[in-house]
């Protein structure tokens, strides 16, 4: 016994001194591991709960084809093959063939049917000798989501995606992207695995070691209907002006709630998709919607008054050698400030600043700075763009920064955060962060909610937000706006149209570029929605102004959410009576109620918004849509009355 042991600690130490480094590769080698199971991610869904990403679970079903015994192959093999038959088509002495060959060639690793929909996966679990699992009936399962959006390319960008590659980098965009670490992902599961060879594994268990724990569920402050409004208004202005790309957000005012965000650029077939995030950013010379904040500071600071006199010479102005020019051949002459702004005149502007802050930029600058332009929002998506509002010192500084920025130049905002400003204005001087995230929750229960965030209390006196505000006002109605005016429905807002690329100015001059904006609210006299419409480089033989390019957009948008017809002065459809167009919004909107159950007139509309008219009709209809593009024809008459799940057929060319 005494030699015995010390047999028994010789081979111990060989092992452990000598021919450790041979066994523990032999360890690293072993033919059983945990491999990690993926959880379900979280959905995202719209305000109203309406689904917007999801993870749909696909399968690959494999069979080890020599786990089960031969009494038990040979019990069940005829119904599996029946059973193979049915699902996939071809005979049943086909799959009898093929599982048996697999047998005897000792397949472990047999592939029956791939990338299946969970109920096709619970239909074949439950075939005959796949139904004995795992253990007994060589039953393997490999399990990957896919992630889907049932809205389509809508608002793709803005809802994003989360991207994992095998060295675990991320690549993260939009709010999928933003809030997937931390809430959507869920936590991986564990699954004990044998190696079978050629590099494959199969699950030895019929159960997991460790559940996977699936996402939680994020609900935005996306509206769909308000979506789909602005997606499409978007699209066909991009489509008319053959331009770039562009951008439209609709921010609730009092809650800075997103209720819609589309970013579509052209493709090289001339299409368009979501390609970038654009409203939240790039950041870019805003243009004239700048003016708006340059005329506040000084209002505020108590420089001038809306009644000061500017002299706009006839059209140009020397400023430091440098020539600024107004839009209108032979310019404005003398106007007060508030014209200044109304007629987006930038002599005006570049004057009014020169005049008062030019021996005193930090009064101007500090003024803005308290407004918070020279900061990130902070929002809760990834990749918002830097503002950059340069001060005395820095690289873009000079004599000309000044009257530049105030109108728009030599300085740099993204989209969303002009727009957060303009909503401030309509929300009585309050200026919100915007929110795309109103609530996380686990099934029905509130993990984690997300309330109204205030970074301005008060951006200015009551007195200053009144002249502005009236400003704004009379820029639809007699200003820059005025082709948007509509005497049934008010809004108010800044043009806004912007030199762009045109650092070599002879080569501008070639082929001229612009960015065309418009920034606002609706209605006036109580602003519901706030709303920002940019759009880069239309085409010059079409038109690049703000008013003539971005302001339809806004116009269509903000009619279509709050009267849910088309606009009245742009596509015939109801009859109204001719004194409705001297009546206010609210008359205006509850007589439109009344003729929604009369079938309007959709010809010549855009097929989406025709159909998106009569299924918000409160007369539950069926429509079927024969082609695409302008409807050209509709199977009801006008003015006819619609019954309850009546079909209406559209044709379109």
């Amino acid at each position: 016994m005494f030699v015995f042991a010390l047999a028994v600690v010789f081979k111990l130490c060989t092992i452990q001194f000598v021919q450790g480094d041979e066994y523990r590769e032999l360890a690293e080698k072993r033919t059983v591991k945990d491999f990690d199971i993926e959880p379900n991610r979280g959905n995202v869904y719209s305000a109203d709960g309406s689904l917007l990403a999801t993870s749909i679970p696909k399968y690959d079903i494999r069979i080890d084809a020599i786990q089960a015994k031969d009494a038990v192959f040979e019990a069940h093999i005829n119904g599996l093959a029946d059973s193979l038959s049915v699902y996939k088509g071809k005979s049943a002495s086909y799959y009898k063939d093929i599982i048996r060959k697999a047998r005897r060639n000792k397949n472990r690793y047999f592939l029956l049917a791939r990338n299946i929909s969970y109920s096709d996966y619970i239909r074949i679990r439950n075939f005959p000798l796949l139904s004995l699992g795992a253990i007994k009936g060589g039953l393997i399962v490999e399990q990957t989501t896919k992630r889907e959006h049932p809205m389509g390319e809508i608002a793709a960008r803005s809802i994003g995606y989360e991207r994992i590659d095998e060295n675990n980098y991320a690549t993260r965009v939009g709010i999928d992207g933003a809030f997937g670490e931390k809430y959507l992902r869920g936590k991986k599961g564990k699954r004990l695995k044998q190696k079978i060879g050629n590099g494959q594994w199969k699950p030895i268990a019929d159960f997991d070691q460790v559940e996977p724990q699936d996402g939680l569920d994020v609900y935005t402050t996306i509206d769909v209907n308000i979506q789909d409004i602005a997606h499409h208004s978007l699209l066909g202005q991009l489509e008319k002006y053959e331009a770039e790309h562009g951008c439209v957000v609709v921010m609730d005012v009092k809650t800075g709630e997103i209720r819609a965000i589309s970013n579509l650029a052209k493709t090289t077939k001339g299409t368009y998709y979501e390609r970038l995030n654009y409203a939240v950013g790039e950041s870019h010379e805003p243009g004239s919607t700048f003016k708006t904040m340059a005329l506040m500071a000084a209002l505020e600071d108590k420089v001038i008054d809306t009644s000061t006199v500017i002299d706009t010479k006839s059209g140009t102005k020397y400023f430091y050698g440098r020539t600024i020019s107004d839009s209108r051949t032979g310019g404005f002459g003398k106007i007060s400030a508030a014209k200044a702004l109304e007629l987006s005149s930038n002599i005006g502007l570049a004057t009014i600043v020169d005049d008062y802050y030019s021996k005193t930029p930090e009064k101007f600058l500090d003024r803005l700075s308290k407004w918070k332009l020279d900061q990130p929002l902070g929002v809760s998506i990834i990749g918002e763009g830097e503002p950059d509002i340069p001060r005395p010192g820095a690289s873009n500084w000079s004599k000309n920064a000044l009257p530049s920025m105030a109108y728009g130049y030599n300085l740099t905002m993204t989209p969303l955060q002009t727009l957060a400003f303009y909503n401030a204005i309509a929300n009585n001087g309050e200026l919100i962060k915007p929110r795309f995230i109103r609530s996380v929750k686990s099934f029905d229960k509130d993990i984690e909610v997300f309330e109204k965030e205030i970074l301005v209390d008060k951006l200015c006196s009551d007195k200053t937000l009144a002249q502005i505000k009236d400003i704004l006002k009379n820029v639809v109605i007699r200003g820059t706006g005025r082709r948007m005016y509509s005497e049934t429905f008010s809004m108010a807002g800044k043009t806004g149209t912007a030199r762009t690329d045109y650092a070599n100015y002879e080569e501008w001059k070639k082929d001229k570029k612009y960015i065309s904006s418009f920034a606002g609210y609706f209605p006036v006299d109580n602003p519901k929605y706030s709303c920002i419409v940019v759009i880069h480089k239309p085409s010059t033989k079409v038109g690049y102004y703000g008013a003539d390019v971005s302001g339809p957009v806004f116009k269509r948008i903000a009619q279509k959410i709050y009267t849910d017809t088309p606009i009245i002065d742009e596509v015939e459809t109801l009859d109204f009576d001719n004194n409705l167009v001297n009546q206010d919004f609210e008359k205006f909107y509850e007589s439109s109620r009344k003729y929604k159950q009369l079938m309007p007139r959709v010809v010549g509309m855009p097929a989406m918004d025709a159909i998106a008219l009569l299924e918000n009709l409160e007369v539950n209809v069926k429509v079927k849509l024969k082609g695409s593009g302008t409807v050209t024809s509709q199977s009801v008459e006008r003015h006819q009355k619609l019954k309850p799940n009546q079909t209406i057929v559209l044709v379109a060319s």
